[in-house]
């Protein structure tokens, strides 16, 4: 990292903490600078700016953030910070106009030795659900990669802070609590394991009720 890029994103961690006094909350694994996939739920452009910033800095040197390409590559300001700040895995959100296989991507920074921010519903939740059912994405990389912990991360707060439309973040307190990791059993079905990784998450921001 540049030395305007590192100034770049201690910037943005002390804008994050003044804005949301974001908290980060190891209820279920404690901070490790082993290797891992910290997967969150998704109601902000921010979600992953929060995940990030509650990373010990040794971790968030070697985390990058899954983000979509049409929203990081829009102007030279966003591309500056999407590649050089965060380094992030840019996905073409775009089946149609794709010449990469995301989860290939993801796999390939995994490969490198790189832990990931990623967001399996796939889109911002704007609905009262509080998940959107998950993609296959996360399912496919776990295929890939099933030696690498996956970690439940549930953003508290984030949606009321910059509710969809505003142009000023409203500063109000935000939490992101790290659940216990789970990985890819042997023979586990798609289904299973998304419900399964639905459920870690939920329970790891309290918000799971067995029915």
């Amino acid at each position: 990292m540049n030395l305007l890029a590192s100034f770049v994103s201690t910037l943005i961690v002390g804008i994050a903490h003044l804005v949301t006094a974001v908290r980060g909350n190891w209820k279920g694994t404690a901070p490790s600078s082993q290797q891992r996939v910290y997967y969150a739920n998704h109601a902000s452009h921010g979600d992953f700016v929060l995940v990030w910033t509650v990373l010990p800095p040794h971790i968030r040197r070697q985390t990058r953030p899954v983000a979509g390409a049409d929203y990081w590559l829009k102007t030279r300001l966003k591309t500056f910070i999407g590649r050089e700040v965060f380094n992030a895995v840019l996905i073409d959100r775009n089946p149609e106009n794709r010449d990469s296989d995301p989860v290939s991507l993801m796999a390939d920074a995994l490969d490198d030795g790189d832990s990931l921010i990623l967001f399996p519903e796939g889109t911002r939740n704007t609905t009262k659900e509080k998940l959107l059912p998950f993609k296959s994405g996360l399912y496919h990389l776990a295929s890939k990669r099933p030696d690498i912990e996956l970690v439940p991360a549930w953003i508290d707060n984030l949606n009321r802070v910059m509710p969809k439309g505003a142009l000023v973040p409203i500063p109000i307190a935000c939490s992101v609590t790290f659940g216990e990791p789970i990985q890819l059993n042997a023979n586990e079905t798609k289904e299973t394991f998304l419900s399964r990784a639905e459920r870690a998450l939920l329970m790891a921001g309290g918000e799971y009720n067995e029915q």
